[in-house]
This record gives C-alpha cells, sequence and structure tokens, in this order.
C-alpha cells in the first residue's frame, strides 16, 4: 500500500498562487521574509503560510502588517467540523487581530484554496453591542456573589456561582429556623428565586414536607457544613436584619 505523503508549507503555495492570478495579481514566493507577496495596482497582499494555526503564525501575520492591510494566514482546511465552537472562537480571534483566513483543501487530486474571509477593521463597540445579554449576565452573576470564593485558572474544583450561593443561603436559613415556606424565605433575604430553587432541588437539599412548606434534607445538612464561611456570613446578615427592624 503506497504510503500517503506528507504535507509540507510549499503544498499550501500553488493552489494560494493559482487562486491570486486568476483574481488579476502577480505573485511573487518568498519575498523579504514573506511566504507570498501578490501585487496589482496599488494594493500589496501577503499570505503566510504554516500547516497548524498557532501563536508564531499570527506573530508572523501582525508584522506584516506594518507593510499593508491586505493580511492573509494560510493553513490546510481543518479535518473537524467548521460550526463547531472551536473553529468558531480561533475566526473570532483571527479577525479580531484583522487578518483574512485562506483554507486550502488538500482532499482529492487537487489542492484548492479557499478564503473564508478578507481583513477588515474589527469594530469592537458593534462587537460588545451583539453581546450585551453576555455582559449584563456577567455583571449579574458578580452582583449575585457575597465575596470571591473562586481561584481563577481552577478546572477541576467545585465553582462558587451566585446560583449556588442562593442555595446555601436558603439551606443555612432553613437549618437555623426549621421548616418554613418560600414566603418567610424571602422575607429573610432569599430572593425572587427562592421558590423555583426550593421546587427544582438541584443539588437535592430541600424536600417539601406539607404544602407550601420546605426542610433541610440530611444531605443538605450534611453539604452545608462544607461552608462555614458562607454560612457565617449569611446568619451574620439574618441577625444584622433582624437588629435594624427591631430599632424601626
Amino acid at each position: 500500500m503506497k504510503e500517503k505523503e506528507k504535507l509540507l508549507e510549499v503544498d499550501l503555495y500553488k493552489p494560494i498562487q493559482r487562486f491570486l492570478v486568476k483574481e488579476g495579481f502577480e505573485v511573487y514566493g518568498e519575498v523579504n521574509d514573506c511566504d507570498i507577496a501578490a501585487v496589482k495596482g496599488d494594493e500589496l497582499v501577503v499570505v503566510e503560510l504554516k500547516l497548524t494555526l498557532n501563536v508564531d503564525l499570527l506573530v508572523q501575520a501582525a508584522k506584516r502588517q506594518r507593510l499593508t492591510d491586505l493580511v492573509y494566514i494560510a493553513i490546510p482546511k481543518p479535518k473537524y467540523n467548521l460550526r463547531s465552537k472551536k473553529w468558531v472562537d480561533i475566526c473570532h480571534l483571527i479577525k479580531r487581530l484583522e487578518l483574512g483566513l485562506i483554507v486550502v483543501s488538500t482532499v482529492g487530486r487537487g489542492k484548492k484554496a479557499d478564503v473564508l474571509f478578507h481583513p477588515s477593521a474589527f469594530d469592537r463597540k458593534k462587537s460588545m453591542r451583539q453581546n450585551k445579554r453576555k455582559r449584563e449576565s456577567l455583571r449579574k452573576e458578580i452582583d449575585g456573589r457575597s465575596a470571591n470564593y473562586n481561584v481563577g485558572g481552577s478546572t477541576r474544583t467545585k465553582i462558587m456561582t451566585a446560583y449556588k450561593e442562593n442555595c446555601i443561603q436558603i439551606a443555612c436559613y432553613l437549618d437555623k429556623y426549621g421548616p418554613s415556606s418560600p414566603k418567610v424565605l424571602r422575607e429573610l433575604g432569599t430572593g425572587d428565586k427562592t421558590s423555583s430553587i426550593l421546587t427544582k432541588n438541584y443539588y437535592r437539599w430541600f424536600e417539601r414536607v406539607k404544602r407550601g412548606t420546605y426542610a433541610l434534607t440530611e444531605k443538605g445538612l450534611q453539604d452545608l457544613s462544607e461552608y462555614p464561611e458562607l454560612v457565617g456570613y449569611y446568619l451574620e446578615k439574618v441577625v444584622t436584619k433582624g437588629e435594624n427592624n427591631e430599632q424601626l
């Protein structure tokens, strides 16, 4: 059986050259450290070739932006789904750097170059407007946390979220005051999501003992002991609230 030939960077050159020539460019290889340089009138295009998309390629391409706005990076067409989140994120980064992207298909008889997108100015304000909901969600999550209990970069540890804090707060008050209704818990400060948290019972910390009344389960009591700092915070919070109400 014939061994499959190993793909080299030079294998990307010909299909890209053919494409640029069809677009009316004069194409030159290896010009002053540029893998490909092409000219058409006043237009100057630079293409940097790599077999894998890595930081070195992006740095190389960014340097070429000192010479022209029309800088492309070219790589073999990835084997994974081009609709995947991974690929979408990669394309976002390339567009953020205001670079163009060419992929070369190496499957079949001939190699073919396709321009996925051209270099263009990145509109950061537009991008932020399009992601307004994600920004609001981030702020809402931050505002819902009492303090910073997580270490940045953690991947295999349990993350403390605003939702989990809310569950801990409810569990804390059920432990202190016994079976209670969502209304009573809300009056203690557990918030508008109290009924939903008790009903969904994501952590299996709560049980309905009678209509409209919930209690803490054994699992809830056991898990609550893992968060002494938060328990102390919420108990102090409810005591302070009670003192303020008495003063009124």
